[in-house]
């Protein structure tokens, strides 16, 4: 099977579907089959091994951004044009991306949906004119929805099915201005006609994009996000629960943002210290933290200062691959106490995989997750102490620690490798068989 992965870039920080799309990449190369990833706008930022390393970046960020803004740089020779999509001005420039609110581009994000008719009509067609010189794929993936304007063009030009995977994007458009938003939603259901199949992470989340896309039930199909198990392998029990004398961890390791629950989780851990029941209990949060990031982040350690706190807390922004395995290795439990409707959730994965339970709020695409793998508990976001008596809980009753740890780390290696989704997503495009689930 040909198939062609094509990926934006999220500029200088971690990006949760570059990684998953960059790990399904790399385990359907080793499963054989013929796969081509193609990064948009900007470089992919990664923290393993980057497959789409030497392709050619299209729709480049500073072409799509004048082209928006400017009817003679839609007409620009075409010298500029490369000029402007080189390599090195483009990893320049991904440093700068972090600070984009969705609201600013908004107008930009609704003509990139128009595809063809759009003001970015010709980086499509550049695309186009470059795939036709490649041998046919039998499938092209886009890593989200919003990609959808591409769909058209690609599908008549090269005749394979588009399926678009999703993740995500009703947070994004609900986050626009009116009348973008409306508008925005209008034009991707209109533009979602165009692709064969939808993939969402969870059962949530296809229902959600399902009524909000206005899909047929067989459009629509889930498969969970799979991960790159590399470097996990040696990963131990529950940190703290064989050795007590330890002080426990709790961790956090997303975007430092107030959406991904940060703040929460905070509050959360002030109120689990001035209880006193879990003596030396600290916290430690990792995960990307950007340029638009960093007052919210100042802001916290303020708190934390005034609370006398400080010390017990560390933060550890925007990690490469083997210190993140490192930092969730030394947690005895985590959560990200996220407060919008998570798709899935790819740090559950990482911290059950490094053998550490989870808590998180009941709502979104978690209760899935915990009640597939064993490897956590929910809890009522609705309840205010109810994030703290969960961890408090837990930490207090070391046997359900390594009993949740061990749990959640056998499932992910079970159900949830790159290599066991990437089986289940080839069956999915109709073009292989699914594994079957262990007992």
């Amino acid at each position: 099977m040909r198939i062609v992965q094509i990926t934006p870039g999220a500029g200088s920080m971690y990006c949760g579907n570059c990684l998953r799309d960059n790990a399904l990449v790399g385990a359907w190369l080793k499963a054989g089959h013929d796969v081509l990833m193609l990064p948009m706008y900007l470089p992919l930022t990664l923290d393993e091994l980057n497959h789409s390393a030497g392709a050619p970046i299209f729709f480049s960020g500073l072409n799509v951004y004048l082209e928006q803004k400017s009817a003679f740089f839609r007409a620009a020779p075409n010298w500029l044009h490369r000029l402007l999509a080189s390599p090195r001005l483009l990893a320049w420039t991904r440093r700068f991306a972090a600070r984009t609110r969705p609201a600013d581009v908004a107008d930009l994000m609704l003509s990139m949906l128009r595809g063809e008719s759009g003001n970015q009509a010709r980086e499509l067609e550049e695309l186009l004119q470059w795939l036709e010189r490649q041998p046919k794929p039998d499938v092209l993936c886009l890593s989200n929805a919003l990609l959808l304007g591409l769909a058209r063009r690609l599908k008549a030009g090269l005749g394979a099915r588009v399926v678009c995977l999703l993740s995500g994007e009703d947070t994004y458009l609900d986050g626009l201005p009116e009348p973008q938003r409306t508008q925005a939603w209008q034009l991707l259901a209109e533009r979602a006609r165009q692709a064969d199949l939808f993939i969402a992470p969870s059962h949530y989340f296809a229902d959600r994009m399902r009524d909000r896309l206005h899909l047929a039930p067989d459009r629509v199909r889930t498969v969970p996000t799979g991960l790159n198990l590399a470097g996990y392998e040696t990963a131990p029990s529950v940190r703290g629960t064989s050795a007590p004398a330890r002080p426990p961890v709790v961790g956090y390791f997303a975007r430092m943002c107030r959406d991904k629950g940060l703040e929460t989780l905070v509050e959360a851990f002030l109120e689990l210290k001035s209880r006193g029941r879990v003596p030396g209990v600290r916290l430690k949060v990792g995960g990307s933290c950007g340029p638009a990031d960093e007052p919210f982040v100042a802001a916290l350690r303020q708190r934390l200062r005034a609370r006398q706190a400080l010390d017990d807390v560390e933060f550890h922004p925007n990690l490469d691959r083997t210190e993140k395995i490192a930092f969730l290795k030394s947690l005895s439990l985590f959560s990200v106490p996220a407060l919008y409707g998570e798709a899935f959730g790819l740090y559950l994965l990482e911290a059950m995989a490094a053998g550490v339970p989870v808590v998180q709020p009941r709502h979104a695409a978690f209760p899935e997750l915990v009640a597939d793998t064993g490897g956590g508990v929910l809890y009522d976001p609705d309840q205010p102490a109810g994030l703290v008596e969960a961890l408090e809980a837990l930490l207090l009753d070391p046997a359900r620690l390594r009993q949740l740890g061990e749990a959640g780390q056998r499932a992910v290696g079970d159900r949830y490798s790159a290599d066991a989704v990437a089986r289940l997503m080839s069956s999915a495009f109709g073009l292989a068989e699914s594994i079957p689930r262990k007992p």
